[in-house]
């Protein structure tokens, strides 16, 4: 009985990786800041926020954050660069509320394919969630760029 527990054991966990080695992979590069722009966080951490916010909202990609060593399958990369950020008024998010004098910041990202081609290009303007503001190194603009860049993703249909 324990033979037979640990062979379908072995079987399903077999199945399991041979599943998610067909998903795509999307390697997260950290972001990096435009010249002339201050951001008070630390774009490392940035970076390991939005692979575990897209693991959430990727189920169909194998998010990681180094490039695989063997390329097995389709494999895309996400770059972004921040090119501007406002750190909102504090005054203006308790006095007047409903979302005004949030921290917002414009990015450019693209995911591009094994070949360097970029399959996804674009550019937004991320604000934070009005009930979430300024806390950490990286902020919380980790959640928002993610439900963005994952939106873009899931309409660019990539596979």
């Amino acid at each position: 009985m324990k033979r037979l527990l640990s062979t379908v054991g072995a079987l399903v966990m077999a199945a399991a990786g041979l599943a998610s080695q067909e998903k795509p992979k999307l390697v997260v590069h950290a972001f990096t800041v435009a010249q002339g722009v201050e951001l008070p966080y630390d774009m490392k951490l940035l970076q390991t926020q939005l692979v575990a916010e897209l693991k959430v909202e990727l189920k169909d990609y194998n998010i990681i954050s180094e490039v695989p060593t063997a390329q097995e399958g389709t494999v895309y990369a996400l770059n972004g660069v921040i090119t501007g950020w406002r750190p909102g008024n504090a005054a203006k998010r308790m006095f007047v509320g409903m979302g005004s004098g949030r921290e917002a910041s414009d990015i450019e990202f693209h995911v591009a394919d094994t070949s360097g081609k970029k399959v996804l290009e674009r550019k937004e303007t991320i604000r934070t969630n009005f009930y979430s503001q300024g806390a950490g190194s990286s902020g919380t603009l980790a959640h928002p760029i993610a439900l963005k860049v994952a939106d873009r993703i899931k309409e660019a249909k990539l596979k």
